[in-house]
C-alpha cells in the first residue's frame, strides 16, 4: 500500500518542484535590471537657469473661503482667508508656480534626496500650497491643528489614499514611486476648500515661485532643454532654453488673466 502512495504522489511533487520558482539564482537572474544611473554633473561646466513669472492681464478677485461650517478653523483667523489658486505678488508676478526642466536631461536615474519635504495643515489650510518631491523622496505630513483633517491626494499614475490625522496627531510619511505632472490635488474629505498640490519629480530640477514669483534651477549640466512652468488656474507654459558650460541662463515666464 505504501509503494501504491508514493508512486501515485511522485508526480505531483515533480510538478511542484518545477513551479516552485527555482533556485535563488534563478530568481535574480529573472529580476528586472536595475535602471541605470544619469550621469554626475561636472561642477566644472555646470550651469544655472533663472527667471520670473509674470501675470498679465485683469486681476481676478481672490475668493473669500468660507469655514462657517467649523468654528474651530474659523476662530484660528483674525480676518478672511482667501484661496491660493491665484496668488499675484506685488510686483506683479504669481506665487505657487511651478517650474521644472520637462526634456533634454540625460537619461537615467537621479539620486533620490533623504531630506523630506514637508507639508503642513496649519489654521486649516494646507501649508505651502504648491511643493514638489522627486520620485521616492520622502513627504512629511503634519497637522498643527487643534481639529481632525483627512488627508486625500487623487493621484492619476500612483497609488490613491486616503487617511485621517487627528489634533497633533503623528506625523504621516509618504512617497511617491512614479513621476507625476500635472502636480497630485491632496484635499481634506473633512473640510472641502483645503487644497494642495504635490508634483512629483524624475529629477532634482525644480523650484516653486514665492513672495517675489522667481524661481532658480541650479547645477543644471550644459544642453538644451524644455522647461515647463504650471500654474493651478492657468496651466502650463514651455520655453526652450540652450545653457552653456558655466552659462547664468534666463527664462522668463508670462500668465495672462
Amino acid at each position: 500500500m505504501k509503494r501504491e502512495m508514493f508512486w501515485m504522489t511522485l508526480p505531483v511533487l515533480i510538478l511542484l518542484a518545477s513551479c516552485g520558482g527555482g533556485t535563488p539564482e534563478a530568481k535574480k537572474e529573472s529580476a528586472a535590471p536595475a535602471a541605470a544611473a544619469a550621469p554626475p554633473v561636472d561642477p566644472a561646466t555646470a550651469g544655472s537657469i533663472t527667471g520670473k513669472v509674470s501675470f498679465s492681464g485683469e486681476k481676478p478677485t481672490p475668493k473669500v473661503l468660507s469655514m462657517d461650517a467649523t468654528p474651530a478653523c474659523a476662530r484660528m483667523h483674525k480676518g478672511p482667508v482667501y484661496a491660493e489658486d491665484v496668488v499675484l505678488n506685488g510686483n506683479g508676478t504669481l506665487k505657487n508656480v511651478l517650474v521644472y526642466i520637462k526634456d533634454g536631461l540625460p537619461k537615467g536615474e537621479y539620486p533620490t534626496p533623504t531630506a523630506p519635504v514637508k507639508l503642513d495643515q496649519n489654521g486649516c489650510i494646507y501649508v505651502p500650497h504648491v511643493v514638489a518631491v522627486m520620485v521616492n523622496q520622502p513627504l512629511e505630513i503634519s497637522n498643527s491643528d487643534s481639529t481632525n483633517h483627512n488627508i486625500h491626494p487623487l493621484p492619476r499614475v500612483n497609488r490613491e489614499w486616503n487617511e485621517s490625522q487627528p489634533p497633533k496627531g503623528d506625523v504621516k510619511v509618504k512617497t511617491f514611486s512614479k513621476a507625476e505632472m500635472p502636480p497630485i490635488l491632496f484635499k481634506c474629505n473633512v473640510h472641502p476648500w483645503m487644497r494642495a498640490w504635490v508634483g512629483v519629480m524624475s529629477n532634482p530640477y525644480f523650484a516653486v515661485t514665492g513672495d517675489d514669483g522667481t524661481f532658480t534651477l541650479k547645477d543644471v549640466p550644459p544642453g538644451e532643454y524644455t522647461i515647463e512652468a504650471w500654474q493651478e488656474r492657468y496651466g502650463t507654459q514651455e520655453i526652450k532654453v540652450k545653457v552653456e558650460p558655466k552659462q547664468a541662463q534666463t527664462a522668463d515666464f508670462t500668465f495672462k488673466g
